[in-house]
């Protein structure tokens, strides 16, 4: 049992760790991209497309 717990405290959890940061900064990007997507000005055909109620409205400045 030592033996086990010294091999798991000399290990790197870099790859466990950047796999978690990787995924949740692409989580975020998606997130925020879509919210600025919908945010934004309307493609052809889409002018009378109503806003999803999730995404929030968000007022512009000059």
């Amino acid at each position: 049992m030592k033996i086990l717990m010294e091999l798991s405290a000399s290990t790197s959890h870099f790859p466990f760790a950047a796999t978690i940061v990787l995924g949740v900064g692409f989580l975020a990007a998606a997130v925020i991209g879509s919210i600025a997507w919908y945010n934004s000005k309307r493609p052809v055909g889409w002018k009378d497309k109503e806003r999803p109620d999730i995404i929030p409205e968000v007022d512009k400045q000059s």
